[in-house]
């Protein structure tokens, strides 16, 4: 198989909230560059499995490699390679938006500032750059972490249902960037929506 196949590898990843049911269980993925749209019912590990490859939740049993790294036995080389925009508001919430993207661009090694204006700009952020993040609106925020999580440039960039909360103008802009991402050879997208991605993925991962 080559390096490009190989481009993220789970095996046996296992993970439980509780005792009783393992939400993740046993989960074996290989996963190459491009563009993928994790699919699922509702209780089938799928925001689950992001956090784990996230490196937010620690599997009880199971590794994940990402491009020859062990996020296990190398956390910190292997974090730096993996962005992730959750359901949840995005963290240090008392930042200002460009102050946030600041923060991170020094966390990771291929933090693009241009990268950043022009994210900014495709989603309407520049009346927004300067108020904390906490006085901004749910879909501002949002707005804001994608900006921030594509500006950060990382090989794995994991998005859990990022058409929420978007007008019509970021959803325009994202979905060209997913149409991008979906040519790429050196990045993964992998992307948990309930709701069509509107554009053509390049592979879709049926729970």
């Amino acid at each position: 198989m080559s390096l490009e196949a190989n481009f993220l590898h789970c095996d046996a990843l296992s993970f439980a909230y509780t005792q009783q049911r393992r939400v993740v269980d046993l989960w074996t993925q290989t996963l190459a560059p491009g563009l993928c749209w994790l699919r699922g019912a509702n209780g089938t590990g799928k925001s689950t499995r992001l956090k784990l490859l996230a490196g937010a939740l620690t599997p009880q049993y199971g590794t994940v490699r990402l491009q020859g790294l062990d996020l296990q036995a190398q956390p910190l080389d292997y974090r730096r390679q993996v962005s992730w925009v959750g359901a949840e508001p995005p963290p240090f919430e008392h930042l200002n938006p460009a102050e946030r993207f600041a923060f991170l661009a020094g966390l990771y090694p291929h933090a693009d500032a241009s990268q950043w204006q022009a994210h900014v700009d495709g989603f309407g952020l520049t009346p927004f750059l300067h108020q904390p993040l906490s006085q901004l609106s749910t879909g501002t925020q949002h707005k804001a972490a994608l900006a921030a999580a594509l500006a950060l440039q990382t090989p794995l960039l994991l998005l859990d249902e990022p058409l929420n909360a978007l007008d019509a103008q970021s959803l325009s802009y994202l979905r060209a960037r997913m149409a991008e991402a979906a040519q790429a050879r050196d990045r993964l997208w992998l992307v948990v929506s309930h709701e069509d991605l509107g554009v053509p993925p390049s592979a879709c991962l049926d729970l």
